[in-house]
């Protein structure tokens, strides 16, 4: 399995799983376009489009730092026309950017709703429809979209509706565009984690440091993407995968060198994980899946 030479248009790659994504690929001497909004360092957000470009070729890829705000559809253009002058074309898509806000329906103002719903659904479909024309042309192409399976349970949705709507959008663009551009060879799936991810989201918004301490690093997520990169893009389509079962399928059993924390576990279940993974999986799980 190799990346090298491929071309990889990331949103959200700053920092977190997008980045962890690009420099996995990065070790193959990869392509990778940074598409994301910061350009300057944040107290609470490590990293920037520049650092990150800065890690990427140090790590052995090439990069190209693209300071974007996916909301705008004519920005998410001149980023993919960038990528393709500088590169000469893509070979991958990976919708990472993602907004949240973990509210009730009366304390989810209208504005944050929004901001969701553009960075969530609407950014998914308009970097993938835009790098879709460069796509077709390449010889294994992938969407590969940070969203969860469709798993239409009012558990999911009663706690954070709005929340809930812009991630499952992400999923639906997977479910609709997968059919679409299955004759196209291009292939299109969404990855999500089994338990939760270190990352500033985590830290910063939900479980503090003692979440963190639960969770696993974003390298999981990279490595399984790395691995769904690689398929064939006419037989890997259409598909909901979660990390561990993917590195699994890979031959992967330790994965011990993944944890944040301790490295026997527990680990915090991520959001929207259906109820028959967290049966069959036989990583020990700190509380019973919601």
């Amino acid at each position: 399995m190799s990346l090298a030479g491929k071309t990889l248009f990331i949103s959200g790659a700053s920092r977190g799983i997008g980045l962890a994504i690009a420099l996995r690929a990065a070790r193959d001497g990869a392509n990778v376009a940074i598409v994301a909004k910061t350009t300057e360092a944040h107290p609470k957000l490590p990293g920037t489009i520049y650092s990150a470009a800065q890690e990427i070729e140090e790590a052995g890829g090439a990069a190209l730092p693209i300071a974007c705000d996916i909301r705008s559809e004519d920005k998410v253009r001149e980023a993919v026309e960038a990528t393709v002058a500088r590169f000469g074309g893509i070979d991958v898509c990976v919708n990472n950017a993602s907004a949240i806000s973990l509210t009730r329906t009366p304390q989810t103002d209208m504005k944050r709703y929004d901001l969701m719903q553009s960075i969530n659904t609407r950014g998914t479909f308009v970097c993938s429809q835009a790098t879709l024309p460069y796509l077709k042309k390449a010889a294994n192409p992938h969407i590969l979209t940070l969203s969860p399976p469709l798993d239409m349970q009012a558990k999911w949705f009663a706690p954070n509706v709005a929340y809930t709507i812009a991630k499952f959008g992400m999923s639906l663009c997977t479910l609709g565009m997968a059919e679409e551009f299955r004759k196209d060879g291009v292939a299109v799936n969404s990855l999500w984690p089994l338990t939760t991810i270190d990352t500033a989201a985590v830290r910063n918004l939900l479980g503090g440091e003692a979440m963190a301490n639960t969770s696993r690093t974003p390298e999981i997520l990279a490595d399984a993407a790395y691995a769904i990169l690689n398929r064939p893009s006419r037989e890997c389509t259409g598909n909901f995968f979660i990390d561990e079962e993917v590195l699994r399928a890979e031959g992967v059993t330790d994965f011990a060198p993944y944890a944040a924390g301790p490295k026997d576990g527990p680990y915090s279940p991520d959001f929207f994980v259906p109820d028959d993974v967290y049966a069959r999986t036989s990583t020990k799980l700190a509380r019973a899946s919601a």
